[in-house]
């Protein structure tokens, strides 16, 4: 059985390689499908939430967290013109389509956003020493939210949220299959949200949470080609289209956002 496991994880690594300087989007989407079958078989493929200590970063991060919290405090000055999730990502409008949802990107599946990464130097830093760090924002929800239920599509990454900004913390849940958490200011979550998950949000105040995708930890041979299909995914469209969007909106608003940042008594 492990020869045979070991054949096919092979034949995955190959196929992957043979993808990058292909079809790159085909290629992604069907080795993505057989990764995630493969990672299906394993023990925890049907946890939902996991103990933020299995991961040790998350007591790194937390002890941080109010550092984290000072740089979040400056960005929101300018809270009003960062850019809706569906303005950067145009697949997301199935969620949202209102202004409640912003996103202040550091990291899109390993493309590095320089100028937001050079305003918040200590969160760089700080998530740069995440093992497998992919893709990392501020993810602001403003006033009553809903988000609907939903699943993400590759099993490879893991979600970690730490709570940086959470009015009210009963009133903002998350629901990961069965189970529900909610948010706490210096506290971690992690999960996987290839699970349906949805978020309600039941107060006025602005919930701010670092979002972070990681690599999942797998066995070497599985690692090394999930590693290949995420790098993949970072060559896609899909993030290619993403990337320039956000570059479109560091043209036309950069500057007015950097002059709020630095005006103390803008933003909430």
């Amino acid at each position: 059985m492990e020869t045979r496991s070991n054949r096919l994880i092979d034949e995955l690594r190959q196929r992957a390689l043979r993808t990058v300087g292909g079809a790159v989007t085909t290629g992604v989407i069907h080795t993505a499908k057989q990764v995630t079958r493969a990672i299906d078989q394993r023990p925890e493929a049907r946890r939902t939430f996991f103990q933020p200590r299995e991961f040790p970063f998350t007591a790194h991060l937390e002890r941080e967290w109010r550092t984290i919290r000072q740089e979040l405090d400056v960005v929101m000055r300018g809270v009003d013109i960062i850019p809706n999730f569906q303005d950067l990502q145009h697949e997301q409008r199935e969620l949202t389509t209102d202004d409640k949802w912003k996103t202040f990107v550091f990291y899109g599946y390993g493309v590095k956003m320089e100028e937001n990464c050079r305003r918040c130097p200590e969160t760089t830093r700080l998530l740069e020493s995440i093992p497998g760090m992919r893709t990392a924002m501020f993810s602001i929800l403003r006033g009553r939210k809903h988000i609907p239920a939903h699943t993400g599509h590759y099993k490879g990454v893991l979600r970690y949220h730490l709570g940086l900004l959470v009015p009210e913390p009963d009133k903002c849940r998350i629901r990961v299959g069965q189970d529900i958490s909610s948010w706490e200011e210096g506290r971690s979550l992690v999960f996987d949200d290839t699970h349906d998950h949805e978020v309600w949000k039941e107060s006025d105040g602005d919930r701010v949470v670092l979002f972070v995708d990681f690599l999942r930890p797998l066995p070497p041979l599985l690692d090394g080609v999930n590693r290949l299909v995420v790098k993949m995914i970072g060559l896609s469209p899909y993030i290619s289209q993403s990337e320039q969007n956000m570059q479109r909106w560091e043209e036309y608003f950069g500057k007015e956002f950097d002059l709020r940042r630095n005006t103390p008594g803008q933003g909430t």
